[in-house]
């Protein structure tokens, strides 16, 4: 009985870890996937670099976006850092 109470903060830790940082890591992650899943033609992103521009064209893995008058740059999907359209 007394060794099963040593490991009760044990349990309590590893509990606490899944709450704190685990938990919502996932959460992120999942929003992003949604994110990247949802592009459209149009959209106002920001690339993981910093490079901000509009998607011209999609396909299944990457996305060109219109950065200048006649300037098209190819990106995977997973360099889509957010969308920044305003409603």
């Amino acid at each position: 009985m007394n060794s099963y109470v040593q490991f009760i903060p044990i349990v309590l830790m590893f509990v606490a870890m899944w709450f704190i940082l685990i938990r919502p890591a996932k959460k992120r992650q999942q929003e992003t996937q949604n994110m990247q899943s949802n592009l459209q033609r149009g959209d106002k992103v920001i690339t993981i670099g910093g490079l901000h521009g509009v998607i011209d064209s999609i396909e299944d893995t990457a996305v060109t976006l219109k950065i200048s008058d006649n300037v098209r740059v190819k990106f995977d999907r997973q360099a889509i850092g957010r969308v920044v359209n305003e409603k």
